[in-house]
């Protein structure tokens, strides 16, 4: 498997550095969002805020313009205020151990694991649907509950090779383990696949989940436009609904701005209006 690695491991930006803030702003970034779609924002974040000391000065209405194109906005501010968390409690450097990764904002534990291994080397298991693919139907042959598919990825973390593991079971996940049509001809573990060897049986141990709720026409639709929005300016009141694209929905759009003033991604100003924090 590690030899497949060396020749087929795809070549991304976060893959060439062990800087932790790099490492963690990437997998921020790649949260519920493609690896193609992530490289030059973050080839410009980083550009943007090379440290977490960068990132804290600047605020959080900087770190939302410069996360435009990537989503789910409210990444930017979490990030933003784990880098005014390291800054304030940590000396301005992203801490080396799981429990203080994951008590910075927005850093959960698959976050958390993801840094120390590719910035520190740690021999754990990191696990997103990909490599939880993988060790469903190659390892174990059966589905498995998020704890024991975790307990499972540590005990095969080889101790001295976590970096090229890791990355190598997610292009694996990617290449060959895809949820749905798998390429498992010339999959590097079709060997030892447990659920080749059992004659791709019925059901599958890593049966697609259950697709996602319809983007278009969502409020999640609505609060990128408007985001989208505040970075070029503020947005009166009544200009709210346009911003959305729902010009027959005025309530609807207000509800959104509310939201996002709840959750730190836009302010009032004293005329009315919304605008970055």
């Amino acid at each position: 498997m590690l030899a497949w690695g060396v020749a087929h491991r795809r070549d991304l930006p976060w893959r060439r550095t062990r800087d932790p803030w790099h490492i963690l702003s990437s997998e921020v970034m790649l949260q519920q969002t493609q690896v193609q779609r992530v490289i030059e924002p973050y080839r410009r974040w980083v550009e943007r805020f090379p440290d977490p000391v960068a990132c804290a000065t600047a605020g959080p209405a900087e770190a939302l313009r410069a996360w435009a194109g990537l989503g789910y906005n409210g990444r930017a501010v979490r990030l933003q205020q784990a880098a005014v968390a390291v800054v304030e409690g940590h000396d301005g450097r992203v801490p080396d151990r799981l429990d203080l990764l994951e008590a910075l904002p927005g850093v959960g534990p698959y976050t958390a694991r993801a840094v120390m291994v590719f910035a520190f080397g740690a021999p754990c298991g990191v696990v997103d649907t990909n490599v939880a693919r993988v060790l469903c139907r190659a390892a174990a042959g059966r589905p498995l509950r998020a704890s024991a598919c975790q307990t499972l990825a540590d005990s095969l973390v080889p101790a001295d090779q976590p970096w090229a593991y890791s990355q190598t079971l997610f292009d694996i996940g990617v290449a060959h383990c895809r949820s749905r049509d798998p390429k498992c001809i010339d999959c590097p573990l079709r060997e030892g696949c447990a659920w080749r060897l059992a004659g791709h049986t019925l059901p599958d141990p890593a049966a697609p989940p259950s697709r996602q709720s319809r983007f278009d026409g969502s409020d999640r639709q609505g609060r990128g436009r408007l985001v989208d929005a505040l970075r070029r300016g503020g947005v009166p009141a009544h200009g709210l609904a346009a911003a959305c694209r729902w010009p027959d929905e005025p309530n609807r759009a207000r509800a959104v701005a509310e939201q996002l003033v709840r959750e730190g991604m836009a302010r009032w100003t004293s005329d009315g209006s919304l605008r970055l924090p």
